[in-house]
């Protein structure tokens, strides 16, 4: 919500400028073209690389390609989210509905990990890149819908799936599309 100034003029949230106009779509272009480089690279290079890592690497490959995984998965959720609202096919309302399924906390291990040293150096960089699209993405949430919108929109006590809500919330984005 914009909130007036001295001089009477609202203020402007620059992350909901962004999201809201035609300068989304380079943004929407870089998270979906990071989700289809690591695609690529884990099913093709990726497995490759993988067979030749230690029992310790192999197994911290395997539990970071999972966290590169949802990460992506998150965010390409939120980006589909926002082009929905920002071409008319979903209200703000619907998709801060919507957008509750959606974490933008998937971590990382760090690299002091053991036997994150052996991990293939493109594999670390889709991981460094994920995490900052993820960082920024965030910070545009925070800033758009509310820096607690997506924990006062969980209900409390609630188990979630977080395959199905992803399932659900991807839905419910291609639906409108």
């Amino acid at each position: 919500m914009n909130e007036p100034s001295k001089g009477g003029a609202k203020t402007v949230k620059l992350a909901e400028r962004r999201v809201f106009s035609q300068s989304f779509k380079p943004l929407y272009q870089e998270g979906m073209g990071l989700v289809e480089q690591a695609a690529e690279y884990l099913d093709g290079k990726g497995r490759a690389e993988a067979k030749k890592l230690s029992r310790l690497a192999a197994t911290l490959y395997a539990a970071e390609s999972m966290r590169l995984t949802t990460r992506l998965m998150q965010v390409a959720s939120w980006l589909l989210l926002q082009r929905a609202a920002n071409s008319g096919e979903m209200t703000r309302d619907q998709v801060a509905s919507e957008k509750s399924k959606v974490r933008l906390d998937t971590a990382s291990a760090h690299d002091d990990a053991a036997g994150w040293g052996e991990l293939p150096a493109d594999f670390l960089d889709l991981v460094t890149r994920s995490l900052r699209l993820q960082a920024l993405v965030r910070r545009m949430d925070d800033e758009i819908y509310g820096a607690s919108a997506m924990l006062d929109m969980q209900p409390v006590g609630r188990r979630t799936n977080p395959v199905s809500d992803q399932i659900s919330l991807l839905n419910t984005a291609f639906a409108r599309g």
